[in-house]
């Protein structure tokens, strides 16, 4: 079921939509491919000149060029629409740490902390004799801190 637009995008947002699933379509990549073979084919006709070589190179370098900042706007925007999805389905769970809301605004060696963190509780379940045994930050963070505040224990 396609939801009908709202009208809130821009017309750029609605071109560079529509353009970056046309590129990437199957009748716009095979024309690509034969606008290649047939530039391949006229290089004996043009005697492979400098004019014949600059044709292809021009062409692809603006392509290129304006494909990668409307491939990059596309990009941004269902990132955008990704996280928010998934911000909506971290708060609407009562078991989810609502720390994970918006890490995508941390710093890189601040999702490393938190990326070695779950790989440490990957390695835990990987232990655990129950597989259905699951734990979410808050919940791992509350058993250190219990761990730390027993006397006698070590940690």
């Amino acid at each position: 079921m396609k939801r009908k637009q709202a009208g809130r995008q821009s017309f750029f947002e609605k071109l560079a939509t529509k353009v970056t699933k046309a590129t990437g379509s199957t009748p716009v990549i095979l024309a690509a491919f034969i606008i290649v073979v047939l530039w391949g084919i006229s290089g004996p006709i043009f005697d492979y000149s400098e004019t014949w070589q600059l044709v292809i190179n021009t062409g692809t370098t603006i392509i290129t060029f304006l494909m990668v900042f409307l491939i990059q706007k596309t990009q941004n925007k269902d990132s955008l629409a990704i996280q928010i999805k998934l911000n909506e389905l971290v708060a609407a769970h009562e078991l989810t740490s609502n720390h994970m809301i918006d890490v995508e605004d941390l710093s890189e060696e601040e999702l490393e902390v938190i990326e070695k963190y779950y790989a440490k509780l990957a390695d835990l379940a990987k232990q655990e004799k129950n597989i259905k045994q699951a734990y979410s930050i808050t919940q791992a963070q509350l058993r250190h801190d219990s761990k730390i505040k027993k006397p006698g224990k070590s940690t």
